[in-house]
């Protein structure tokens, strides 16, 4: 019996909102106790670079290599098949990641130099940035095997435990704020300390459920096993088709690390709003259905193949497009409530606004990568996305360098950069949607054009609502928190009545979003 679509989007959408509330409550905690200064800027490099490891080797390419290989196992030798492929490749992964941990640690200083190499110029920034490297560091082989375990989980449809592991970063994080930062010298030192900790319990919170199913096993790497090959084949290229975004967002930091200090920061801080609806909703969906889909194409189930994705693009057209209107109309009052205390000033939520709406720009591109990449992944083809991802890339490049020396000295240059990543997310998404149709493994149900006119006509209305309480700068400044956080609640209810009551005016019904039939079977 399979859990339902739409069940299990909403158990790992669920928790996935728990885990961005925290972030949204640790981003404010780090705003108002740090602020974007010299040393945040250390931090976030320290933190990003195994975290856009993470991306990699975790949620990315692994996973995405990992459950369809995986799938072929339970269907093949049931739960033993399951348990002794886990143990090898967890085996072979975590000594793959030891060994570059150690190389990492050691080398630090120069990790910085090729991630921010503006940071040269600054010698102490330079130097605290190595340190926290070397404490951050850790964080990705422990949360690597993680998403070993998360993806062994996942494959038998259980989504919650996975989800709810990133619940503990953010726990540890705010708690190292609001109570270690302030007994240490470096302040930021105690957000580098907080970052392995987490990871330690986040593989912790895993290991029970597997025992409970009896799929927990040892790692004992074998390079041998055709699995194990197989999957290292798949992860070659599929390390660059799903860390494009991630690429993307990199090549904005060490772009912006030469800029004006606090960009880095200002991007940090719009990425994570952005990140709010990508997480909650597009990684939710993207890793439901990769081990359905999965699931469907060993079983030459097609049409169902088929059924599966076209559900998928159609609720994200009707979740997505609002969401994305609504992160560039409500931008300012948005960073104006969540982070406008403390150290982070009224220029500061100017200057952040400006990247977060040309992120907004991007947002239903980067939700739109991660539904159309696992119609790629689920069936073991990798060229087709590492394609894409290439030409994605070097959009991004050309515009990201030609935005930021249009726009050098005017203080905006830093929303350049996230303009660039967003429009390479439209490409990459484009050109995934292209090859499905061509390699004829999707074909778009009857309805779409009167969904997108109904959705269209419904947005349309929205920001209209929203535009003009949006743009009232002097009242949100003037309010204080508790009346900022009524403001801002009352907009995004007002929006959302607005949208969804336009869509059932103009006939949209639940039914008409209805699951793929025999997704029980």
């Amino acid at each position: 019996m399979r859990t339902g679509l739409l069940r299990s989007v909403t158990t790992f959408g669920g928790w996935t909102l728990v885990s961005r509330v925290l972030g949204l409550a640790r981003d404010i905690v780090l705003g108002v106790v740090f602020g974007p200064s010299a040393a945040t800027d250390a931090f976030f490099v320290a933190f990003k670079i195994p975290n856009f490891l993470r991306r990699l080797f975790a949620e990315g390419a692994f996973q995405q290599a990992f459950v369809p290989v995986l799938s072929e196992a339970r269907q093949a030798g049931g739960d033993a098949a399951v348990r002794q492929l886990f143990a090898r490749v967890s085996g072979c992964l975590a000594l793959v990641l030891l060994a570059l941990t150690l190389v990492a640690m050691l080398g630090s200083p120069g990790l910085i130099r090729v991630f921010a190499p503006g940071f040269a110029d600054n010698a102490a920034q330079l130097t605290l940035a190595g340190d926290l490297l070397r404490l951050t560091f850790p964080y990705l082989l422990l949360v690597a095997l993680t998403a070993a375990a998360a993806a062994v989980l996942n494959t038998y449809e259980s989504f919650g435990p996975p989800a709810f592991a990133p619940v503990l970063l953010n726990l540890c994080l705010i708690g190292a704020a609001v109570w270690l930062a302030p007994a240490l010298e470096t302040g930021v030192m105690a957000l580098a300390l907080a970052v392995p900790v987490a990871g330690a319990l986040q593989l912790a919170l895993q290991l029970p459920f597997l025992w409970k199913r009896g799929l927990l096993a040892w790692p004992r790497p074998n390079w041998q096993d055709p699995r194990v090959r197989r999957i290292l084949r798949l992860m070659g290229p599929t390390l660059f088709s799903t860390s494009v975004q991630q690429i993307n967002l990199l090549l904005d930091t060490i772009l912006a690390s030469f800029l004006i200090v606090g960009s880095i920061s200002w991007l940090y801080w719009s990425d994570r709003l952005m990140e709010f609806p990508l997480g909650v909703f597009g990684i939710a969906l993207g890793t439901v259905i990769l081990p359905r889909l999965s699931g469907d194409y060993a079983a030459a189930g097609r049409e169902r193949f088929s059924a599966t994705l076209d559900w998928a693009l159609r609720v994200t057209l009707i979740i997505i497009l609002p969401a994305t209107a609504g992160l560039i109309v409500l931008a300012e009052p948005l960073l104006t409530t969540l982070f406008q205390y403390g150290r982070f000033t009224a220029m500061d939520v100017e200057a952040a606004s400006w990247s977060l709406m040309a992120y907004g720009v991007g947002l239903f591109g980067f939700v739109l990568v991660k539904v159309l990449v696992p119609g790629y992944f689920s069936r073991q083809d990798t060229r087709g996305p590492v394609r894409c991802a290439i030409s994605a890339m070097l959009v991004n490049m050309g515009l990201s360098v030609s935005l930021v020396l249009l726009l050098f000295g005017t203080g905006v240059a830093h929303a350049g950069l996230a303009l660039a990543t967003g429009i390479a997310a439209w490409v990459n998404a484009g050109l995934l949607y292209r090859g499905l149709r061509r390699d004829g493994v999707y074909v778009p149900g009857p309805g779409w054009r009167v969904l997108m006119t109904q959705a269209l006509i419904a947005v349309a209305v929205m920001m209209a609502v929203l535009v003009w309480p949006a743009q009232q700068q002097a009242f949100w400044l003037e309010q204080g928190v508790a009346g900022r956080v009524i403001a801002l609640g009352g907009l995004i209810l007002g929006g959302a009545v607005a949208y969804f009551g336009v869509l059932f005016a103009l006939g949209l019904r639940p039914q008409h979003l209805r699951e793929p039939e025999g997704e029980h079977g």
